[in-house]
This record gives structure tokens, C-alpha cells and sequence, in this order.
């Protein structure tokens, strides 16, 4: 009886048994006392077990929130650096794209210019051969031997050739030459050429 009032004074004092009792005084002890000590010390450690649990429960809920917070921020993460990714490269061929399009100006332009400088000669050329035709001394005097009209000079050798060809001129008043045309070097089939005399 003595043991059972020290249990229940424990009791009522709030301790639990296995703290204050010693192996020998539980060997001592009655069955019926001995299995409502058991009892408690197995609800004590499933409480402390529970209580283990339960905080461990809130830790790991803790931490696998955490987690996916962090799992949530890396997606996002991931999703913007694929969208700037996505618009570098939209970037990229439109650069490209007007790239193209400035290298095909510029070979058309090249073109243009290959075209205006062709033209340019060829009007060059035409004009110089127009220059050339028109200011070129390049008369042709056949039946005067070469050197004749260096010593007596051009308009001399004209009114002997005049003189034979027109045995009246001296009786009619003197004609002068107003205009000579000279001959063309090349022979231009687009154009009718002057006869020779």
C-alpha cells in the first residue's frame, strides 16, 4: 500500500513513475501496478514518438515547401531565360534578315553601277570617235606623191588639183573652200559615211 500511495502521490505531483522509480523498486512492484506503469511508460514513449513525429512532419512539410518554392523560382528562371533566349534569336534573323537584305541592295547597286559605268564608256568612246572624226586632220589626197604637201604646204597642192581638174576656174571668179569634212577613221556601219575624192 505504501507503493501505491508513493504512485498515486507521483501521479498527483505530475512526474511520471519511470523517472522516480528504480529498477528494484519496479521489480517490487504488483502485477496490476506493474502493467499500468508499462502501460504508461509505452503511452509516454508513443507520445514523445508522436510529438517526435509530428515535428519531424512539420520539417519535412517545411522543407519540401521550401523546396518547391525553389523548384517554382528555377522554372520561372528557366521560362524567362528561354523567352529572352527565343526573342535573342527572333533578334538574330531579323539581323540576318536585313543583312540579306542590304547585301542584295548592295549587289544591285553594284550592278546599276556596272551598267552606268559601261554606258559611260561606251558614250566616252562614241564621243571620242565623234571628236575624233570631226577635228582630225585625215584628208586623203591621192595622185600627190608623200611629202609634197609639207614643203609646199595643203592649200597649194588644193589649187593644183583645182587647176587640173577645173581648167576654167581661172576664168571664173575664185571660189574658196568654206568647210572641209574630214573622213572617219573606222567605218561605222550604223552610219552612212562621206565618199572619198
Amino acid at each position: 500500500m505504501k507503493r501505491q500511495r508513493t504512485i498515486t502521490q507521483m501521479r498527483e505531483k505530475g512526474k511520471t513513475p519511470e523517472n522516480w522509480l528504480s529498477d528494484e523498486e519496479i521489480l517490487s512492484l504488483q502485477e496490476k501496478n506493474f502493467r499500468l506503469l508499462m502501460l504508461k511508460m509505452i503511452q509516454g514513449i508513443g507520445n514523445k514518438l508522436e510529438a517526435k513525429m509530428d515535428n519531424l512532419e512539420e520539417t519535412l512539410s517545411k522543407e519540401i515547401q521550401d523546396i518547391k518554392l525553389k523548384q517554382e523560382e528555377m522554372q520561372n528562371r528557366v521560362t524567362e531565360t528561354k523567352n529572352s533566349l527565343e526573342a535573342a534569336n527572333s533578334r538574330i534573323q531579323e539581323t540576318e534578315e536585313q543583312i540579306s537584305e542590304v547585301e542584295d541592295r548592295l549587289v544591285e547597286i553594284m550592278d546599276a553601277e556596272q551598267k552606268i559605268e559601261k554606258r559611260l564608256k561606251t558614250n566616252e568612246d562614241r564621243l571620242r570617235g565623234l571628236w575624233d572624226n570631226m577635228k582630225h586632220n585625215n584628208i586623203c589626197i591621192i595622185g600627190v606623191p608623200e611629202g609634197q604637201e609639207r614643203e609646199k604646204g595643203t592649200e597649194k597642192i588644193f589649187q593644183e588639183i583645182a587647176a587640173k581638174n577645173f581648167p576654167n576656174m581661172g576664168k571664173e571668179p575664185l571660189t574658196q573652200i568654206q568647210e572641209a569634212q574630214q573622213v572617219p577613221y573606222k567605218i561605222n556601219p550604223k552610219r552612212n559615211t562621206p565618199r572619198q575624192y
